[in-house]
């Protein structure tokens, strides 16, 4: 545990959650790594009932919308690798990581993402955020149903050690 606990020392752990899954993979990633962990919000709350937050979601990844974020996201810049996470929202991740990707550079950063999901659509995450950030290494994403249950650890360990070998 150790050897990852060194592998992560430069890390941060950033994570969008709407319903709580994907900051439960984060926190245990966190807990896992010892890495730093800082969450992410959108100034204006999505809504509650879910046919509202599907319209909204679908209308907003369609357009390429970027929602403003409240203050206080991180900086990336003093992380050589970063964990980035976000629920699977029609196939790609949440407007609000899209955003904060936006904001910042990742040049020579190696980007580990991961999201939670219910079953449905897949996507290429991977591809959307090397799109986001064309000079940063994504490596493979690992992606969760709900919040992992009770193999959470074993899967994210499994995870870990792959994407720091590749």
């Amino acid at each position: 545990m150790d050897d990852l606990k060194n592998a992560f020392a430069q890390a941060l752990i950033l994570s969008y959650s709407y319903s709580g899954n994907t900051h439960r993979i984060a926190r245990q990633l966190q807990a896992l790594t010892g890495a730093d962990w800082r969450e992410i919000y959108p100034r204006q709350p999505y809504p509650v009932p879910f046919p509202e937050l599907l319209e909204q979601v679908r209308r907003e990844i369609n357009t390429g919308f970027r929602p403003q974020l409240l203050p206080g996201a991180p900086c990336p810049r003093p992380y050589s690798i970063l964990l980035v996470g976000s629920p699977n929202w029609c196939g790609t991740i949440a407007p609000p990581l899209a955003a904060w990707l936006c904001q910042n550079d990742f040049s020579g950063k190696t980007l580990l993402p991961f999201y939670s999901h219910c079953g449905g659509l897949a996507g290429d995450l991977r591809r959307d955020i090397q799109t986001l950030c064309p000079r940063a290494e994504v490596r493979p994403p690992l992606a969760v149903l709900q919040d992992g249950g009770s193999s959470l650890d074993k899967t994210l360990l499994q995870w870990l050690w792959q994407t720091i070998q590749i």
